[in-house]
């Protein structure tokens, strides 16, 4: 189940081509010091977005912020399962928090 997620998080992060994947057992994406997506243990995929477009897309997706090792990670919004069936689409979001981060004070 969970090498799956890491096969769907791997084209996903495949279809960006300013970042690439990290993380050898937790994947994840980083650029300019800030982490900006992970995938946890469950399987579950967040994506870190400003406060105003966290609200609006949990509230458009019907989701929740996400959590890894059982802690509310603040900023990430929990990708719900049905948007991995459309990968190009949730790229432009990944992309989203890509351009997001890179306007943050490097680390």
């Amino acid at each position: 189940m969970r090498e799956e997620k890491i096969k769907i998080y791997d084209s996903l992060v495949s279809k960006c081509s300013r970042f690439e994947r990290k993380g050898k057992t937790m994947p994840y994406t980083s650029a300019n010091g800030h982490m900006f997506s992970l995938l946890n243990k469950a399987g579950e995929i967040g994506i870190r977005f400003s406060k105003d477009v966290q609200k609006k897309y949990m509230e458009e997706w019907d989701s929740t912020f996400f959590k890894s090792y059982n802690s509310i990670m603040h900023g990430y919004v929990l990708i719900p399962e049905n948007m991995l069936q459309d990968l190009d689409n949730l790229a432009r979001y990944l992309n989203e928090s890509y351009d997001y981060v890179m306007s943050l004070e490097p680390k």
